[in-house]
């Protein structure tokens, strides 16, 4: 068993893996979800992970954390995923659950300190929330087991040529981040678009019980993007740290260094990854584990067994 916090912007994504890290609770114990400004002003996807929760009729506490980056100004992806940051599940209704009175920052502390066991942090959205709990509760740092996030690209980009939403987002605090020394593993953009799920697949969904259903009405908003470029599938981005955590024999990877662009006009948050090895650099002493592939057959099937399980559950 493994124990967990979800760091977020819920987003259709993050939701798609709460919901498949939720459904494998023998596996992963999600003991707290964090929001930060992403996909969607904070309040709204704060408000969205707790209509989530009250769906299901799950008790996992939520804290409200950063509604803009560190020193920039906040940019959401409303393009991607309406300004609620979960349009198209409009119809389910609004949670009466408060989010924790305590921030984000102070409740990850806490939650983090006060286990005996060592936590692993899943990050989905930018890094605010991360990089000012480590700057500020540096002592966390030993209780943490490793930060698997959805971040970065090891060579394309689909903010700018190079560079990821979540590290364009809050650079600085990504770079923070990654000078932590805490062990990081990089959910790529091409480890994410190896696993996309077919939009043929997604139609399985219908017809199955209330998660599936849920499911279905997210991806089927969500892909529009992927429908109107004309592709077949669509990567469910924030579901491959979560498939990581549950089958990392499925990935391919490299561990190498990487570095934050903070100030590039034309790669802001661009993850600098540097494999060339000792002929050329000296050896990296803080390598992060950079995620390129995954076995689709394997991810699809974790992820279609998962809302099959939590449809006899969630009733």
């Amino acid at each position: 068993m493994r124990n967990i916090i979800m760091d977020g912007d819920p987003g259709h994504d993050d939701v798609i893996a709460f919901l498949v890290a939720l459904g494998n609770s023998d596996r992963l114990k999600i003991k707290g979800f964090t929001t930060v400004a992403g996909n969607a002003a904070v309040e709204n996807v704060t408000k969205n992970i707790l209509k989530i929760i009250d769906y299901l009729g799950v008790d996992i506490p939520v804290a409200q954390g950063y509604g803009s980056p560190l020193c920039r100004e906040f940019y959401s992806a409303a393009k991607f995923h309406g300004e609620t940051g979960l349009d198209g599940c409009l119809n389910y209704p609004e949670s009466e659950r408060q989010a924790d009175s305590r921030h984000a920052i102070i409740f990850l502390r806490d939650l983090i300190m006060e286990d005996p066991e060592k936590t692993t942090i899943v990050t989905m959205g930018p890094l605010t929330n991360i990089a000012v709990l480590l700057k500020t509760f540096p002592e966390v740092k030993e209780k943490i087991e490793e930060i698997v996030m959805m971040a970065g690209s090891y060579a394309s980009g689909n903010m700018l040529a190079k560079s990821e939403f979540n590290m364009f987002a809050d650079p600085d605090a990504a770079k923070i981040v990654f000078d932590s020394k805490v062990h990081l593993v990089l959910a790529t953009m091409e480890a994410c678009y190896s696993g996309g799920i077919l939009l043929s697949e997604q139609e399985t969904l219908k017809d199955g019980g209330k998660v599936s259903r849920l499911a279905y009405d997210i991806l089927k908003f969500y892909s529009r993007y992927a429908i109107n470029n004309g592709w077949d599938r669509t990567a469910v981005y924030d579901l491959t740290p979560v498939i990581y955590l549950l089958a990392p024999e499925l990935f391919e990877y490299k561990d190498m260094r990487v570095d934050i662009e903070t100030d590039g006009v034309y790669t802001r948050g661009m993850t600098v990854c540097d494999d060339r090895g000792p002929t050329y650099i000296e050896p990296c002493k803080d390598p992060k584990r950079v995620l390129l592939n995954v076995d689709r057959e394997g991810l699809t099937k974790i992820f279609f067994k998962t809302f099959r399980k939590m449809d006899e559950v969630y009733q």
